[in-house]
């Protein structure tokens, strides 16, 4: 045991890297669980074409005009519990929430598995992943 902790005591820089690079490692499949599954942009497009889900952009107001993918309804994050009714007549659909990059739509996604919403997925990446895979956005 002595030996240990003199190892620590000695080589505490490389035991905090060590400890600081695994907590990274398994930081986003903490975060996995908190908002349910994501989707890729491709994942995303098939759901669209082949389930007739629906994207649901939280970003605010202001973002969602400079530009947003085709047919996606705003309801920004701040209003997503206050607005959730809105969403109520299509809980059986497909929903896919996303924020501009991918890492404040798992909230939503939360929130709305809460409110008993079943097939409810975060946008990984975000609109710029949507934006980067080169997919049709309205401006």
């Amino acid at each position: 045991m002595d030996i240990i902790v003199n190892f620590i005591v000695k080589n505490w820089p490389l035991v905090a890297i060590a400890t600081v690079s695994g907590g990274m490692l398994l930081w986003p499949l903490l975060r996995l669980g908190t908002g349910g599954p994501s989707v890729n942009t491709l994942e995303a497009t098939q759901l669209i074409n082949r389930s007739d889900a629906l994207i649901v952009d939280l970003r605010g107001a202001e973002d969602y005009a400079k530009g947003h993918i085709l047919g996606a309804k705003n309801i920004p994050l701040a209003d997503l519990e206050r607005r959730s009714g809105e969403l109520d007549k299509l809980k059986s659909k497909p929903l896919i929430l996303h924020c501009g990059d991918g890492n404040r739509a798992g909230g939503g996604v939360a929130a709305l598995r809460k409110k008993g919403f079943d097939s409810v997925h975060n946008l990984a990446g975000g609109y710029a992943a949507w934006l980067q895979a080169g997919l049709p956005v309205e401006k």
